[in-house]
């Protein structure tokens, strides 16, 4: 699998994560060394979602960020996970399905770049893990600001780039050359996960992407990161 057998990006993501979606809720955690789920929790405090609150988490593949949404929203709420690929979006079904949440958690088909919701719709917007895959980051951006409230919370769940030395080096040997093995040898393919680390270097700096949320109109832009830097929570206000 290469990007260059694809018309464009858009089309080569939807055609990785179609190929991972059976094992990617694994291969996060383990990768991950099991923060993933420290991160998403971290994540869904700072949208200030309360009980009976309604969230759109973007980009949802397997529904793990939207059910932690949906935790906070609680059995009051209304939580709606969006996704462009069936594959993950099948597997976030099943997700969903076990979970005592699944009453209150709707699944929609449909892309990040053009959300098929009204204006100020929901509480609060997020996108986890998929801010680098998408096709134009200041028009998701922008349309998450349009569906949510006035005073609902833009949140971007994102892997980053750690400045500290010596620690730097050693994320980036992991990422860069342990990561892909471990990708190939998890799905059985050669390809997906070499897009794990290409991605995040055609990724803007996490000072950037605060830019871009301040340039989209969201009030009080800042941002966390988490691990040593491995990853970063951004979020702004409307």
């Amino acid at each position: 699998m290469r990007p260059d057998q694809y018309q464009n990006k858009e089309e080569y993501v939807h055609a990785v994560f179609s190929s991972i979606a059976h094992r990617y809720d694994f291969l996060n955690t383990a990768l991950s060394f099991n923060q993933d789920k420290y991160w998403r929790k971290f994540a869904v405090k700072l949208t200030g979602l309360g009980t009976g609150g309604q969230g759109l988490d973007v980009c949802c593949g397997t529904g793990m960020l939207t059910l932690e949404l949906a935790k906070a929203a609680g059995l009051n709420g209304h939580v709606t996970g969006l996704d462009f690929c069936a594959d993950m979006l099948a597997v976030a079904r099943e997700n969903v399905g076990k979970s005592p949440y699944r009453k209150v958690i709707e699944l929609v088909e449909g892309n990040a770049v053009n959300l098929p919701f009204p204006d100020n719709t929901f509480d609060c917007a997020t996108i986890g893990f998929a801010l680098r895959n998408v096709p134009d980051i200041r028009k998701t951006i922008d349309e998450m600001r349009r569906v949510v409230k006035p005073g609902g919370k833009v949140v971007s769940l994102e892997l980053a780039k750690p400045g500290m030395p010596l620690f730097k080096q050693l994320y980036y040997f992991y990422f860069n050359c342990v990561v892909p093995v471990l990708g190939r040898l998890g799905v059985g393919l050669n390809g997906p996960y070499n897009w794990l680390p290409e991605s995040l270097k055609k990724y803007p700096h996490q000072s950037e992407i605060k830019n871009i949320f301040a340039d989209a109109g969201l009030t009080g832009a800042c941002y966390y990161e988490l691990t040593g830097g491995i990853v970063a929570v951004h979020v702004g206000e409307k």
